[in-house]
């Protein structure tokens, strides 16, 4: 059962109960009540190779697994997941509720430690390039290696996933990951979520990673979505690259973008990623 937000130190590959931060108001003690939890759901750590970080990795099976002893489910990794894990709970509760999306595990990543310093961390792994404005940038090779090689392995070879329907999702720098995944190992997911996805840093990175994939590729069989806030400073950007993707004409690519009224870079993030679930799982 995961407990939210209360870090713990990183440890080797085991579940355990994540703890999470008290409803308790003012003047009461933080201490005085039950800590808030999250039923059904794993916390399991993970030392990487690749990057040399402790990963916190927040796993939530699908409501019915135990029920269905020989099914194998699609698995939705979930970047920032100290952020986003407990949301996307919920939206998946209710498109699962309204029969829009199938059952499906949910794998949220995000750093082990008593104070990890999230935005840092997050600039380091999920970026394309080192900016110097940016400390510790242009870790996105290693990170999808530790996707790939570390992360990955040890979901599929714990749970009963189905690696023909993996689904990886971010915002912001982890939209920006989400198009780099993409664009350097498309074959690893079956579908991406790109909210709001920084597509500036680094000189329009992002950009430069699309060009130099159409160079070479006529193909993208996957399925793609991209969502932006329209009153967020990333919304011209963004709809441009939103125009550069579709206009490829990528035989296989399943494509859905959508700009959202009324919202800017975090506030899009329930809309963006509720839609983008229903279309790359197939739902109407």
């Amino acid at each position: 059962m995961l407990t939210l937000l209360r870090p713990l130190a990183g440890a080797a590959c085991a579940s355990a109960v994540l703890s999470a931060v008290s409803a308790a108001q003012t003047p009461a003690r933080s201490d005085s009540f039950p800590a808030v939890t999250l039923p059904g759901t794993q916390l399991r750590h993970l030392h990487s190779a690749a990057t040399g970080r402790d990963y916190d990795i927040y796993v939530s099976p699908p409501t019915d697994y135990a029920r269905n002893p020989t099914a194998r489910y699609p698995v939705l990794y979930v970047l920032d997941g100290q952020w986003d894990f407990k949301l996307l709970l919920s939206i998946q509760g209710g498109l699962l509720y309204d029969r829009f999306d199938p059952q499906i595990m949910i794998v949220g990543i995000t750093y082990s430690g008593t104070d990890p310093d999230y935005n840092a961390l997050r600039a380091a792994d999920y970026t394309t390039a080192a900016v110097r404005s940016t400390p510790g940038s242009g870790g996105a090779p290693r990170f999808l290696a530790f996707l790939k090689t570390e992360l990955i392995p040890l979901i599929e070879t714990s749970y009963r996933a189905d690696p023909g329907r993996r689904v990886l999702m971010g915002s912001s720098f982890g939209g920006l990951f989400t198009l780099y995944a993409l664009f350097n190992d498309p074959a690893l997911f079956a579908g991406y979520v790109a909210a709001s996805p920084a597509v500036t840093f680094a000189d329009r990175d992002a950009f430069s990673e699309e060009a130099a994939f159409a160079a070479s590729h006529r193909e993208l069989p996957v399925r793609l979505f991209i969502a932006v806030g329209d009153l967020e400073p990333l919304a011209t950007p963004v709809r441009e690259f939103m125009g550069i993707v579709r206009n490829r004409g990528y035989a296989g690519l399943k494509l859905e973008t959508r700009v959202i009224e009324g919202e800017r870079h975090s506030g899009n993030k329930p809309e963006a990623f509720n839609r983008g679930l229903r279309f790359i799982l197939g739902a109407p």
